[in-house]
């Protein structure tokens, strides 16, 4: 079928560790990257810009969250503060004339750096406690943001983003560019935590998860690992915070970071994969995009069957509908979207025959 192994040998430890051997899987990878590349020529501006640029903002940062909670087990409950910090930084690191990649990367960097001061002190707990201190997080960057005016200008102000130049000479104006360097991001981000799995680094962080004591028995230095994700996943999420000012809010307040960003990006991790970086953009596309696309469905069948439905049942059939969907996704495989892809791959491998090997 389209996942056979027949001629994959390998003769060498590199061959064996390719991240994609079968090359099924190359063709796939190299099909989407063009149909992503490709996107602002086949999809009308109202989907490029509405729908796909932010879901590949919000795999970006769900990716990085996914470092820290599915590669070392660490719950974070403040993801969205840090994206604030990333997004408020390189605003005013553009304004004050720094180049648009260098301000990104600044606001990465101050993210990384409030996120690890709270990561330092959270490690001396995990568990439910761990969740109640990055909660404190949330919480205090969002009054910091909306009462300290030379951060936000107030809780009511709204920052303009400065228009993205890149090289400083390159200005992107249009949807497409804003699109690719969304893209370019989340492509960098995500081959970064696929060789990152490959590493002793990814391992030391694998084996935290599953066992902390046990880590530590083995000579494994737990609390800098731990700290080295928190900077991590902190850094990923402030640029994600940058790109989504700099290229779809181009505009941001202190509402658009609140505590229902941090746990809509739980869920997408969650329910896309711990662990997985296609679960991260599963996640992202589910939790972002099923929404959209049931209300769009409940709103066509209600009109073509002429029910006389109240406006707000109509509002909240979708609403069920999408809870229903999640419990659904979850009781069929808890180990989210990515498994549940990943099961129809092996399937695939060894059809028709029942068993592999």
């Amino acid at each position: 079928m389209f996942y056979r192994r027949a001629g994959v040998r390998h003769t060498s430890y590199a061959a064996d560790r390719r991240l994609w051997p079968l090359a099924f899987d190359r063709r796939l990878i190299l099909l989407l990257a063009v149909l992503a590349i490709a996107a602002p020529w086949w999809l009308t501006p109202l989907y490029l810009t509405a729908w796909a640029l932010p879901m590949v903002i919000w795999a970006t940062a769900a990716m990085g969250l996914n470092l820290l909670m599915g590669g070392a087990g660490q719950i974070h409950l403040g993801y969205a503060a840090v994206m604030a910090i990333g997004a408020y930084a390189s605003i005013h690191l553009a304004r004050a004339g720094l180049p648009f990649e260098l301000a990104v990367i600044g606001g990465g960097l101050a993210a990384a750096a409030i996120g690890s001061l709270f990561g330092a002190a959270a490690l001396r707990v995990k568990g439910l406690y761990l969740a109640i201190s990055t909660l404190a997080m949330q919480y205090i960057v969002d009054f910091a943001i909306s009462h300290v005016p030379a951060i936000s200008g107030g809780a009511q102000a709204t920052l303009q983003a400065p228009p993205v130049v890149l090289l400083g000479v390159i200005p992107i104006a249009g949807d497409a560019g804003r699109w690719w360097v969304a893209l370019a991001v989340a492509i960098l981000t995500a081959s970064f935590l696929l060789n990152v799995r490959r590493t002793g680094y990814g391992r030391a962080l694998a084996t935290i998860r599953d066992k902390d004591y046990a880590a530590e028995v083995i000579g494994v230095n737990v609390f800098r690992y731990k700290l080295s994700a928190f900077w991590t996943a902190s850094f990923i999420g402030g640029v994600a915070g940058a790109i989504l000012a700099f290229c779809y809010y181009r505009a941001i307040t202190p509402e658009q970071f609140h505590l229902d960003v941090s746990i809509q990006l739980v869920a997408m991790v969650i329910v896309g994969g711990l662990g997985s970086v296609l679960g991260s953009v599963l996640g992202a596309a589910f939790i972002f995009a099923v929404p959209l696309i049931l209300n769009m469905a409940v709103l066509g069948v209600v009109e073509a069957a002429g029910l006389d439905l109240s406006q707000e049942l109509v509002a909240h059939i979708p609403l069920a509908a999408y809870g229903a969907l999640i419990i659904g996704f979850l009781l069929a495989e808890p180990l989210g979207l990515a498994k549940i892809y990943d099961n129809i791959r092996k399937y695939l491998m060894v059809w028709p025959f029942r068993h592999f090997g």
